[in-house]
């Protein structure tokens, strides 16, 4: 890789784990449906021109009923079960678990398309859920949360890895870019009515509308430019490892501007993921033969 790309790829990995951040302070102040309808509207309209000037808006309207199913799975539903977590965990904790979405992927796609899994695979499968295992007990352990919130982390990344089966299966020729704004987009109008319902009575503070603006523009808009550029440039192998720098700058980010201090086994727990991340996916492999 250039040293351009590891920079983008660096600079995606920040952003990514500050949202969860952003999730973490804005929430209690929008709600969790009111939060994701702000940043998907403002995603859209971010990322609208650029679909213009590339010309590829007639995607968006040729593949809408792909795209709309996208949009429910891999946002709207997502962003919402993130925002309720976010009400009860960390934001480094919550960017751990963020880290399981490529195992949920490569086991899908296991179950729906009948991608071989390796037995390295297979291996990276049990310690990476292991690992989920053994957070989740951490934290339970600590008496001052449910499996609840866990749990609705794990169907979120779960739904991270239903969306890449779908996408590779049905939306193989559509652009990226058209992709990610057209779901936006629709998460939008999906969530309109629940948002209406849940509208804080009490206006959020300039901070909380700062931290929404910025989930939606740098978080959503700039990321996904980023990361289309990196599969572009470097290959979708090498821009999935993202996810293991997600998890390190949520930690960062949330011991410096939340001083949050994670226990011991939940850092055990979360490398076991991320070992299990890097054989699921073959980069343990993939070092080894180069």
């Amino acid at each position: 890789m250039t040293a351009s790309s590891i920079f983008k790829l660096l600079l995606l990995g920040a952003i990514w784990g500050s949202s969860f951040l952003f999730m973490r302070a804005a929430t209690p102040e929008f709600g969790v449906y009111a939060l994701v309808e702000v940043r998907t509207v403002l995603a859209t309209l971010f990322l609208a021109p650029f679909v213009l000037l590339r010309n590829q808006w007639r995607d968006v309207l040729t593949h809408w009923h792909h795209i709309a199913i996208i949009g429910v799975v891999n946002t709207a539903i997502p962003f919402c079960l993130f925002n309720y977590s976010s009400l009860h965990l960390e934001a480094g904790y919550n960017s751990i678990l963020n880290a399981t979405a490529p195992m949920f992927g490569a086991l899908i796609a296991f179950v729906w398309l009948s991608d071989r899994l390796s037995r390295s695979a297979i291996l990276g499968l049990f310690i990476g859920f292991f690992g989920v295992t053994q957070l989740s007990w951490a934290k339970v352990s600590e008496g001052d949360v449910s499996f609840l919130p866990i749990a609705t982390a794990l169907m979120a990344t779960c739904c991270y890895g239903i969306a890449a089966s779908y996408m590779k299966r049905y939306m193989s020729g559509i652009k990226p870019l058209a992709i990610a704004a057209g779901s936006q987009l629709f998460a939008s109008i999906v969530l309109l009515p629940l948002a209406v319902l849940t509208w804080p009575s009490t206006s959020p503070s300039l901070d909380a509308w700062w931290q929404a603006i910025t989930l939606a523009i740098a978080c959503t808009g700039i990321a996904y430019i980023l990361y289309f550029d990196l599969i572009a440039n470097v290959g979708p192998a090498r821009a999935i490892t993202v996810a293991y720098l997600v998890p390190l700058f949520g930690v960062i980010w949330g011991a410096v501007f939340l001083s949050e201090r994670l226990s011991m086994p939940v850092y055990l727990g979360g490398l076991c993921i991320l070992l299990g991340v890097a054989l699921t996916n073959g980069l343990v492999r993939q070092r080894r033969n180069t």
